[in-house]
């Protein structure tokens, strides 16, 4: 699955520290802390004609990720929040869209990992991008396992939701390299941990499973569907999934804000039998419903 380039987004502004940007300028300093080691955290937020899509959510996130990081001082919220709709209403963007949302430590007085190099604050940089849902939920997306591990919390906390994303892409290029969509991470002890860039349930004999927040990130769509799975009674474990139980699986299917709930048809080539399937397609109904009651509506 390769994105497309999307001609409507080749004249959006961009806000980057304190202002708006057309495409062309949007740039950061070569002295930035995401330049000089990937040391910035960031969201991945969609919009929809109801709103902004879980946006405290995001936000506070983005915001734990950022203690966590010690980054000082931390900007306001309603200036993040007021950059983000400035954003939005300079585009005229109100469906159909994707926010990037990064906050870096900053640009450096000069070269070098200390991060009391850092003397000019955090920058925010909100990037919003003419973009639906990516993944053909019809079709599914085919996936295989990755030889790149997904990091344990004793190296780098997936808790933390940061740039540096290196393991992630490598297993992505395994995945493009074997034709297919994504790429399924094992954590160190090799239970299944998350896509490369979503998180992934199984569904057996009606119950939902999906890994323990661990080894993968503590995704906002999936904290959403576990919620609605209690909400209406239907079994959810969270749990060490191996490979043979998703090979075993009735239905898989991956969750993020990039492509929603999305079956997966194929792992390893194993063949998932329902794509699609009735549980899916309820959760899929459920996540629909629940849009308007959970977006921040636009200011504008």
């Amino acid at each position: 699955m390769l994105q497309k380039y999307n001609p409507r987004n080749e004249h959006i502004l961009i806000f980057v520290k304190d202002r708006l940007v057309p495409r062309q300028e949007a740039k950061v300093s070569v002295f930035d802390s995401s330049v000089q080691g990937g040391d910035a955290v960031w969201e991945g937020m969609r919009v929809y004609n109801e709103g902004i899509f879980m946006l405290n959510r995001h936000l506070k996130r983005l915001y734990e990720s950022a203690q966590a990081m010690a980054f000082d001082p931390l900007p306001d919220l309603d200036f993040i929040k007021s950059s983000i709709m400035l954003t939005l209403k300079a585009n005229e963007m109100r469906k159909d869209t994707h926010i990037r949302l990064t906050l870096t430590r900053g640009e450096k007085i000069t070269s070098g990992m200390d991060p009391r190099l850092n003397q000019s604050g955090p920058c925010l940089i909100v990037l919003a991008e003419w973009k639906p849902p990516v993944y053909d939920n019809d079709r599914g997306i085919k996936i295989i396992t990755s030889a790149i591990r997904r990091n344990a919390p004793n190296h780098l906390d997936s808790k933390i939701h940061h740039n540096n994303l290196i393991n992630n892409i490598l297993a992505k290029i395994q995945a493009n390299v074997a034709g297919v969509d994504a790429a399924l991470m094992l954590d160190v002890h090799g239970f299944a941990s998350e896509l490369n860039d979503t998180n992934v349930f199984l569904i057996k004999d009606d119950t939902v499973y999906t890994p323990h927040a661990d080894a993968c990130l503590h995704g906002i769509t999936r904290g959403l569907v576990i919620e609605l799975c209690h909400k209406h009674d239907i079994p959810v474990v969270e749990k060490n999934c191996s490979l043979t139980e998703f090979y075993g699986a009735d239905e898989v299917f991956c969750s993020g804000s990039m492509g929603e709930l999305t079956p997966i048809s194929e792992i390893d080539g194993r063949k998932i039998p329902n794509i699609n399937g009735q549980m899916l397609r309820k959760l899929r109904q459920l996540f629909a419903e629940t849009i308007k009651n959970n977006c921040e509506p636009l200011d504008f």
